[in-house]
């Protein structure tokens, strides 16, 4: 049985009190951007034509199967929409989330004069599993509260968002799946596990695999959260504040390029008069501010174990698996990137038929993907235009 509803208010002021709950803080993290003002409250028919702010829903599956094994009672997936589905149901292109964000990680991509119209298509933006708002350790019940919860892997999420589309929203078919980072990772999953059900993808600053160096690096990352005592294996009863301090540092240190960093410029977006060690000190204690440790944990854990070649049927062959991708594929790396490195995508592209690989020329490392200067927002924005066919 799948139930879908239409909603405002966070999912957490919903969510039973559980053992480990974080500090109220949680609430103001889990949906800082109120939609409220976003959604048109005239009956439909009189709604503008164009929406370029979300509309948040839910889409709850009941007892899910992960490929773990584990049987989730009741799996919930957040997920918003922008535009309206026309009567065809094919105008609608998904937006899958990257780590630890919400359905509004793409509004770099959307409205007047950009990649993404609403007023011709119907944008579903879904949420990972994990980050707080979709089933997560943080706001799922025991048995599987907090590090009980299980890995569930990027086809976990995809396979969820499939019955989302083709059940709740009885969307067969996609134009386009665009995804930026661990979105990425889902959209080359899609374009392996659903080879026709959508016309084009779109991945930027992400891959088909999570290699070695990567797994190490997200491995650094949990061993600094997880060294605080205060962690407690995961049955923490405060939040392991110095833990995530860590995490947060050692994140900030791969997120950009070391030519940002001699160039300064953090300070293009830092508050004027802003020094660095002020800045550095924000990162550590405002990175993913009031998320919960083992939320972000499990999102690291889901990171690490992406592998399309372990797709059923391609017996851990990455090469095999990328052959396979039948539509075209506008693969997007930066070229500064850390987190997926150039040289991983220019191994990657070498295997897929219908590839247009375009590097981002950024010195914004990993976030240039989602466009992080104005002049990355541009080149994304004309590129995955021209690529979709759209003015």
């Amino acid at each position: 049985m799948v139930h879908s509803a239409f909603r405002l208010l966070a999912v957490s002021g919903h969510s039973p009190p559980l053992r480990n709950r974080t500090h109220p803080s949680v609430t103001k993290y889990v949906f800082a951007v109120t939609i409220a003002a976003a959604v048109c409250a005239a009956p439909r028919g009189l709604c503008a034509q164009r929406v370029d702010r979300a509309e948040h829903h839910q889409f709850v599956i009941d007892n899910f199967k992960t490929e773990s094994g584990v049987i989730l009672p009741k799996a919930t997936i957040v997920y918003g929409t922008y535009g309206r589905l026309n009567a065809a149901h094919d105008n609608a292109i998904l937006l899958p989330s990257h780590y630890m964000a919400t359905h509004h990680g793409y509004e770099w991509l959307i409205g007047p004069g950009r990649a993404l119209d609403t007023a011709t298509m119907f944008l579903v933006a879904t949420e990972l599993f994990g980050n707080g708002h979709s089933s997560s350790p943080s706001n799922t019940p025991e048995p599987y509260h907090g590090p009980r919860f299980p890995v569930t892997t990027i086809r976990d999420n995809v396979d969820a968002v499939h019955r989302l589309l083709t059940e709740d929203l009885k969307i067969t078919h996609l134009r386009a799946i665009i995804g930026f980072s661990m979105g990425a990772e889902q959209a080359f999953q899609w374009a392996v596990s659903y080879p026709d059900f959508a016309d084009r993808i779109v991945a930027t600053s992400g891959t088909a695999k999570t290699y070695g160096h990567g797994i190490v690096r997200l491995e650094g990352q949990i061993a600094a959260l997880t060294a605080d005592p205060t962690f407690n294996g995961g049955d923490y009863t405060t939040p392991p504040k110095k833990g995530m301090e860590a995490f947060g540092m050692v994140w900030a240190g791969w997120l950009y390029s070391q030519e940002w960093w001699r160039r300064e410029l953090w300070k293009t977006s830092a508050a004027a008069g802003t020094t660095f060690d002020q800045y550095v000190n924000n990162l550590r204690t405002n990175f993913l501010s009031g998320a919960d440790a083992n939320d972000v944990i499990l999102q690291a854990r889901t990171w690490q174990r992406h592998d399309v070649g372990n797709t059923p049927g391609f017996g851990g062959d990455v090469e095999r698996a990328l052959r396979s991708i039948k539509v075209p594929l506008l693969y997007m790396p930066s070229e500064t990137d850390l987190y997926f490195p150039l040289t991983d995508a220019r191994y990657e592209q070498q295997f897929i038929p219908k590839v247009q690989f375009t590097p981002i020329p950024s010195l914004w490392g990993h976030p240039a993907g989602a466009g992080a200067s104005p002049a990355d927002r541009d080149f994304l924005n004309t590129t995955i235009a021209r690529f979709l066919g759209t003015p």
